[in-house]
């Protein structure tokens, strides 16, 4: 596929070099020459510095061939214009980063796709969402659902009182006769594995766990942790990702948000009820300790700086605190901060990748994750006719190494995926892939 992605920073940057992993053309504008060096010297690609929104820029681009026109600069409006450009250019599909919310809704949504803007995202709102099920589903470090919640991926980490520690997967399939879960991956001294039969867990190991909705309460107990009854939840930063999640949470919490900006505090308090703003550092632990740090449940860090993030979490992990969530916008940092016991993280360059990722496939995919500080990708494949994957049970399926189908989606049920199971057209199949795996699995679902 051709792509175009027009960038000013490290979302444009991080999404380039995920999009020419998986064998797309990749031609990248932006106006920093020097990020464009450096982007060329690591990646396979064209790069082009100007603006996105020249004309004669976008032509030297090639947008008229163009399969695909990416726009994920900071000023949305830069991205508007730029896909307007390229859609009356010849680009087949376009994709903007906005950051207002308004443009949503469906209605405005409407309004844009007349303009030729076929997709907008807005990472903030994403991560927002992402913020309400993990605090939802709180006993997994991760949790994506699929099929609206037939199937779900945790992410788990093994405690010292895990029950699977010392144990195989062969032993531990023999203990349960029902399989109503299945380990697809395991994170460990950052490395990134597929299991097998012989593979045995060992303490802290981070385990990715495919399971139906009757099997959750049974993957927490096996991995030693428990689920927190969310009832007091500080926020610390009340930009678009604080404030978006304040406003999903104050329903069922008591919630306060505690913000450095005294401007900002007041647009808050104007804009959310039933959520307690405090104008104040973040940083500073008398502050905290002010606010009732110790009798929170849970914290959120969403400031811009993502050292103070990692900070604010581990100073609420001392005082108590029994979950929290940093916003770390430095890719490097999230297994830095996994290692230091800070095992679920946010960021917003991974859900923007994730979520236009899925525009590039050639198989049907219905959803699909860059896995947050891990060396895997989650998959949902819809399953064509005459598929490869449909000729055999899934033991009998030439899997490639580095990939393992998890469950199965059938009409609305979930089903996880074991041995003598066979895959049916118009199935949706999770599979949890290393990169280096995934155009062989790709050609499982294709015809």
């Amino acid at each position: 596929m051709n792509i175009v992605i027009a960038g000013d920073g490290e979302v444009g940057f991080h999404l380039a070099k995920m999009l020419t992993e998986l064998n797309h053309n990749i031609v990248v504008v932006d106006p920093h020459q020097e990020l464009l060096k450096m982007l060329e010297n690591n990646i396979d690609l064209m790069a082009i510095t100007g603006d996105s929104t020249s004309i004669s820029v976008l032509e030297e681009a090639g947008i008229a061939k163009a399969d695909l026109l990416i726009s994920v600069v900071h000023d949305e409006k830069t991205n508007i214009v730029t896909c307007i450009l390229g859609k009356k250019m010849g680009a087949k599909y376009t994709i903007a980063r906005v950051n207002n919310v308004e443009y949503l809704g469906e209605r405005n949504r409407a309004i844009f796709r007349g303009l030729g803007l076929d997709e907008l995202i807005a990472p903030e709102r994403i991560a927002a969402d992402e913020i309400f099920d993990l605090l939802k589903q709180n006993a997994a470090t991760e949790v994506y659902e699929f099929g609206g919640g037939v199937l779900e991926l945790f992410l788990m980490r093994l405690q010292d009182n895990a029950p699977v520690i010392g144990k195989s997967i062969a032993e531990l399939s023999k203990e349960y006769h029902e399989i109503n879960f299945r380990a697809v991956g395991i994170h460990r001294k950052g490395k990134t594995i597929i299991p097998s039969e012989d593979s045995v867990f060992e303490l802290n190991d981070l385990v990715y766990i495919v399971s139906v909705p009757k099997g959750k309460e049974e993957v927490f107990r096996l991995s030693g942790t428990e689920k927190v009854n969310i009832k007091k939840l500080m926020i610390i930063g009340g930009g678009r990702v604080g404030r978006k999640t304040a406003a999903l949470l104050a329903k069922d919490a008591s919630v306060k948000i505690i913000e450095m900006d005294k401007h900002r505090c007041e647009e808050i308090a104007n804009s959310i009820k039933d959520v307690l703003i405090v104008n104040g550092d973040g940083r500073d632990m008398q502050v905290l300790m002010d606010e009732d740090i110790s009798e929170m449940d849970a914290l959120i860090a969403v400031t811009e700086d993502s050292e103070t993030n990692i900070l604010t979490c581990l100073l609420a992990k001392r005082f108590g605190v029994k979950r929290v969530i940093p916003l770390i916008e430095n890719i490097g940092f999230i297994d830095i901060a996994q290692n230091i016991g800070i095992d679920t993280a946010i960021n917003k360059k991974l859900i923007t990748a994730s979520y236009i990722t899925r525009f590039t496939m050639t198989a049907e995919v219905a959803s699909f994750r860059f896995l947050t500080g891990v060396e895997a990708d989650v998959f949902e494949f819809l399953v064509r006719e005459k598929a490869p994957a449909t000729k055999k049970v899934i033991r009998q399926l030439h899997v490639p190494n580095g990939a393992m189908i998890g469950g199965i989606i059938r009409q609305g049920k979930g089903h996880v995926a074991v041995g003598d199971f066979q895959i049916q057209p118009g199935d949706k199949v999770v599979v949890f892939s290393l990169p280096s795996a995934f155009w062989e699995v790709e050609k499982l679902f294709n015809r």
